[in-house]
């Protein structure tokens, strides 16, 4: 019997040593759960893209019209959840528990009061960015309709996030990945019953699949705090200790607002990519609506490996181990280009089938493929830019996520849509190659910056610590 790899066995199954553990089996053991929950939470919103396109071409353009507004909601819950998760990780690596405990608990206090802010902004600004898009009279309708429901539902987005923390930095990513599971099973039998009514449900149309989407949510909060209690993760926490302290708020602002910011640039994007398209019409809107889900789950495979970046940089950086951080990145990065091509030639060979699943109109169908005929085209770019973010995010360094997304979402895409669009009169291509040059861009910068400070840490690490202690 090999000894070590019994003892390693046992460390996975009753503590997940991120500081000592071999990282390819680290990885698996964080990524897969992950990607596989974050696959049916993306399918959980092909099914509300798929119910909008059963009701019409209008309906489906306005969901794809109103997800830039909500994932403002979702930046500030991610953003927060990922600084957290930092913070927590970090603080497991140096030993710290009670102070992982007491970030947890303040996390889950600042979500609150986010979810607060977040929804009154929500309800005075919604529906004027929602004209800003290009929407109004029906159109308009159903998107305000279905943005009021959503934004109801702010604090469960925000509270899940920080719950999902909690677990995350204790390698804890199933609970997560059964929630998602569960929540798209539940999204495809509540979508039309909401929309269509019966069982004493009135008919809510479009309405319904928010309505839907927030009742989820709040059943997922009840089971993900079920989780935290079972595994005593809060325990020995006062109540005290959830009152907002200006330490702990102060840190998670440091952390989490960054990466929040980072993810408010990408609604920023969506945002730009919307106004442009919407000028060639709601057919082009909703294209854009339905290829975007096709690429994000050609994507989502890799998302898990974000996640496992982000918490074995934060645990190693605590433990005082940065070559693991190094070697983490690296491996991560490669496994993200190989799983990558099987989405580039999954979308390449089947773009038009995939796009008629949602709707039969043969303008917004021409318009996907020859955005997902594009987008092929920049999926690796995608990987080394949110390996390479999550792995900074992970050693505190999160302020370059807002420079790297300002620039790839808004500052250079602008004028290229400006040029390649209008200027070029490039039409719907224009934007989406000025999409491939800013993606593809930022991803070069960032991996050689990457690279540097990862390096920069390991000469640190030989001036302070002896070889034999190196990880």
């Amino acid at each position: 019997m090999d000894y070590n790899k019994f003892c390693t066995d046992q460390v996975f199954k009753m503590n997940m040593d991120f500081t000592t553990a071999p990282l390819p089996k680290l990885i698996r053991s964080i990524a897969l759960p992950s990607s596989i929950g974050l696959i049916f939470n993306t399918l959980f919103n092909v099914v509300d893209t798929y119910y909008g396109g059963l009701v019409s071409t209008t309906a489906l353009a306005a969901l794809s019209l109103s997800f830039p507004v909500f994932f403002i909601i979702l930046s500030m819950g991610i953003g927060m959840g990922t600084g957290a998760t930092a913070l927590i990780s970090s603080s497991l690596g140096s030993g710290d528990k009670k102070k992982a405990g007491i970030y947890a608990a303040q996390a889950m206090t600042f979500s609150l009061i986010n979810a607060l802010l977040l929804t009154v902004l929500g309800i005075l600004f919604a529906p004027q960015l929602l004209k800003l898009l290009g929407a109004k009279d029906e159109y308009l309708g159903i998107a305000v309709a279905y943005m009021n429901i959503i934004v109801s539902g702010t604090f469960f987005f925000l509270l899940n996030s920080s719950l999902n923390a909690s677990l995350t930095s204790r390698g804890d990513t199933k609970t997560y990945r059964n929630f998602l599971i569960a929540g798209f099973f539940l999204n495809v039998l509540m979508d039309p019953w909401f929309m269509y009514g019966g069982l004493g449900v009135p008919s809510m149309g479009v309405g319904g699949i928010g309505f839907s989407t927030v009742i989820i949510q709040i059943l997922g909060s009840f089971y993900l705090i079920y989780r935290i209690r079972k595994r005593k993760i809060m325990e020995g926490i006062k109540w005290r200790e959830w009152i907002p302290q200006r330490k702990y708020f102060a840190d998670l602002f440091k952390q989490g607002f960054p990466a929040s910011l980072n993810m408010l640039t990408v609604a920023m994007g969506i945002f730009v990519i919307t106004y442009f398209a919407g000028k060639y019409g709601k057919e082009a809107v909703a294209a854009y609506g339905i290829a975007t889900r096709i690429e994000q789950l050609a994507l989502l495979p890799t998302i898990g490996l974000n996640i496992a970046a982000l918490t074995i940089a934060a645990q190693n950086l605590g433990a005082g181990f940065p070559r693991r951080i190094f070697y983490s990145w690296k491996l991560n990065i490669i496994y993200g280009l190989l799983i990558i091509l099987v989405g580039i030639i999954s979308v390449f060979l089947f773009s038009e089938p995939l796009m008629k699943i949602f709707t039969s109109d043969p303008k917004v169908i021409l318009i996907g493929k020859e955005y997902l005929s594009v987008a092929v085209l920049f999926f690796c770019a995608y990987v080394f830019l949110n390996i390479s973010v999550s792995t900074l995010q992970g050693i505190k360094k999160p302020m370059y996520a807002i420079f790297v997304g300002t620039y790839r979402q808004f500052v250079l895409p602008l004028p290229l849509f400006l040029l390649l669009s209008v200027h070029l009169s490039w039409g719907t291509k224009g934007i989406w190659w000025g999409i491939f040059f800013a993606n593809w861009s930022a991803a070069i910068f960032t991996f050689f910056y990457t690279r540097r400070k990862l390096r920069g840490i390991q000469l640190l690490e030989n001036k302070i610590k002896p070889i034999h202690l190196q990880k």
